[in-house]
């Protein structure tokens, strides 16, 4: 496959522009029926975002196709110092000598195989799944096979994120990049975009549009240290507005008459498993047609918002879905809206779509919200959030368009406890108490430049003896690879982590780490792509060393 051979040309340099020249000129020379695969594949996507098919293809069945095709044990020790998965199995195959057998591999083939593996599910799926990864490996050579690993795992490393294939798109089409990126954030598969931008230009993406029944990302927020910063960072109290930040699980809400669609963060359907918020929508929307962002959390008989994990135990549930609607009731608050009718609002200032919103969201409830007179206004409303048992608060500038998928310098998540979100790549085996136990965890955040997962620290901390033994039993069933203690696995559980402060390491590639991390929560709701970026880590750093000069 030429995917293979633009993969390492992408690897070997650091310089955006060839990124973009190298990707283009790749998707140039596909047929129209391969655009958008490729697209995907080159960040290790297979399916569209909103599509709900997952490969769920074990570290340990991949080994098992490899050791079969080579008839020998995969020997860590023999392979060296491998960056990856991926590269771990290119060096093996490569040291058996190993060569392709059969017809040589076409992308079609290959997308193919990962749609069979994806619709394999129930008993015995395992080993069907990989028999279909056996018959894929077999044609393909060592460096084929490395790209097919970096794909079943999803840790692609070839210094190229969305937003950067975004670029290469807009340059090889000649559509502008906002048009692109617009096309994008409402279409929600890159595949599309670049497919639709190749093949038909800038018509083609701007019949593109928002569509209720099809989710948009979400617009994100950063960190602020505190009320103070957030209204600095939003260039004083005049310009923003503060709302409570809910410790619940983020949901958009699509109505069209009596049809309602519910979908979480990262586009996954979830209407069947909340039908109290289903009818809830039904009955207290009075719009026909209306697109609402907003959040579900358990609230106590008493009012306060119940534990995070409850609000889990009742999205995405597949079974007994009355039995823990009567044990968990949640509540949906809606904060912003995006399309009523006919009209599209995205580019309303936030101001005029929270009018809108409290115009159309019936006996829906909304987040409180405050539009400050001072820091003291602010630090107030933040107690008052805290006292009611909530998080903290999320400040909005007043004149910020609504950016789906976008983490920009519009919204800013305030909390008294700073945690981030980071994405579990490896796990040490314990000793002592946790003796048979995966605990020493390595916690990972996103380089925005790359795309790649870099480490920033690790804990044993935060978990109970149970929750490590649960968790020992989830990374093992993702692991790809051992060296010595450590056991290296998908990048797939994240996790909310609290820390002391982030200082500067020259043991990690990232260059930071965080002083005495400690887990507060599995976040299921959230995939890798959400986790936070060495960027922001970097941001904390600086106005944290910021602070300590004041101090001195």
């Amino acid at each position: 496959m030429q995917l293979a051979q633009l993969g390492e040309a992408l690897a070997a340099t650091k310089k955006k522009l060839e990124h973009r020249v190298l990707i283009g000129a790749y998707l140039r020379s596909l047929p129209p029926d391969e655009i958008a695969i490729a697209a995907r594949l080159i960040i290790g996507r297979v399916f569209p975002e909103s599509d709900a098919r997952v490969l769920n293809v074990s570290g340990s069945a991949i080994t098992q196709a490899v050791e079969t095709l080579t008839g020998a044990t995969l020997d860590w020790g023999a392979i060296g110092a491998a960056v990856d998965y991926g590269d771990a199995i290119e060096r093996w195959l490569t040291s058996r000598g190993y060569a392709a057998q059969g017809e040589p591999l076409g992308l079609l083939e290959v997308y193919r195989a990962y749609e069979t593996i994806a619709a394999d599910n129930g008993p015995g799926s395992r080993e069907r799944k990989q028999a279909h990864i056996l018959a894929v490996l077999r044609r393909a050579t060592p460096l084929e096979a490395k790209y097919l690993v970096k794909q079943l795992v999803r840790e692609m490393r070839v210094g190229v994120n969305e937003l950067s294939l975004l670029d290469a798109i807009a340059g090889v089409s000649g559509v502008p990049s906002r048009v692109i990126r617009r096309a994008n954030q409402v279409g929600g598969d890159v595949g599309e975009v670049a497919r639709a931008a190749l093949l038909s230009g800038e018509p083609g993406l701007m019949r593109m549009s928002v569509k209720v029944g099809s989710p948009l990302k979400p617009m994100l927020a950063q960190p602020a240290e505190d009320v103070a910063d957030g209204i600095a960072k939003a260039g004083g109290p005049q310009n923003l507005a503060l709302e409570y930040k809910l410790d619940g699980v983020r949901v958009q809400v699509h109505k069209r008459g009596e049809h309602v669609w519910l979908f979480s963060r990262n586009l996954s359907d979830i209407t069947a498993s909340l039908p109290d918020v289903v009818e809830a929508v039904q009955q207290g929307v009075p719009a026909d047609t209306v697109i609402l962002d907003g959040e579900v959390i358990a609230l106590s008989q008493s009012g306060r918002p119940r534990a995070f994990q409850d609000v889990l135990r009742r999205v995405g549930r597949e079974r007994e879905i009355e039995a823990f609607q009567e044990d968990i009731a949640l509540t949906l608050f809606v904060f912003d809206v995006l399309v009523v009718g006919d009209a599209v609002l995205l580019d309303l200032p936030n101001s005029a779509r929270w009018e809108t919103l409290q115009a159309v969201r019936g006996a829906l409830a909304s987040v409180p919200r405050l539009v400050p007179q001072d820091i003291e206004d602010g630090q107030a409303f933040l107690k008052r959030a805290r006292d009611a048992g909530h998080e903290g608060l999320v400040a909005k500038t007043l004149a910020s368009h609504y950016t789906p998928g976008e983490r920009g310098k519009y919204w800013f998540k305030i909390k008294p406890v700073v945690t981030l979100d980071l994405v579990i790549v490896a796990a040490e085996w314990g000793y002592g108490r946790r003796t048979g136990w995966l605990s020493n965890v390595h916690l990972a955040a996103r380089d925005e430049d790359t795309g790649e997962l870099v480490d920033v620290g690790k804990t044993f901390k935060g978990l109970t003896d149970e929750q490590f033994k649960v968790l020992t039993q989830t990374l093992l069933a993702s692991k790809t690879h051992a060296r010595g203690n450590t056991v290296f696995v998908k990048p797939a559980v994240v996790v909310e982590v609290a820390f002391n402060n982030v200082q500067r390491s020259t043991r990690y590639k990232s260059g930071v780490a965080l002083r005495l991390a400690r887990i507060i929560n599995f976040r299921p709701d959230k995939s890798p792509d959400d986790v936070e970026t060495v960027q922001t880590l970097r941001r904390l750093m600086a106005a944290e060393r910021g602070q300590d000069e004041k101090e001195r």
